[in-house]
């Protein structure tokens, strides 16, 4: 048996930033992708949102790549939120993602980072995010 450990951090956003994550629907997201995950044989560690985007960190598997993680997951959740009709507009994600290796070290950091999405963004927007990824700040 092959033995992998890799560890990413991914987040991805709501189509054209609409902000269908907040309220209850946050709850909702979060428990289902889970619970999916979970089911898919996909090891998410952490998970969280914010109104208009995700971020999760995700152990990939042998025989897993991580733009079919991330199609699972965010396919499965935008057709489950639709046919339930959890929104009352049609919920869609941006096509786009972020996905970045995190090493052993690093894992408390990204694991803190992603559970305080809360606190981290009453001071920097998602746009300033993502920003702030690519110009790695």
């Amino acid at each position: 048996m092959s033995y992998v450990n890799i560890w990413v951090h991914a987040v991805w956003g709501t189509k054209r930033r609409y902000p269908f994550l907040a309220g209850e629907m946050r709850t909702v997201a979060l428990k289902h992708i889970q619970e999916n995950a979970k089911k898919n044989g996909i090891e998410i560690c952490e998970i969280n949102c914010w109104v208009d985007h995700f971020h999760c960190l995700i152990r990939l598997g042998p025989d897993q790549c991580i733009a079919d993680v991330i199609r699972r997951i965010k396919g499965e959740f935008s057709h489950w939120a639709n046919e339930k009709q959890l929104c009352k507009k049609k919920f869609a994600w941006a096509g786009e993602y972020y996905a970045a290796s995190v090493n052993e070290r690093g894992l408390w950091r990204v694991k803190r980072y992603i559970r305080n999405q809360e606190r981290h963004h009453m001071k920097r927007s998602y746009e300033q995010e993502v920003a702030a990824y690519f110009a790695g700040k």
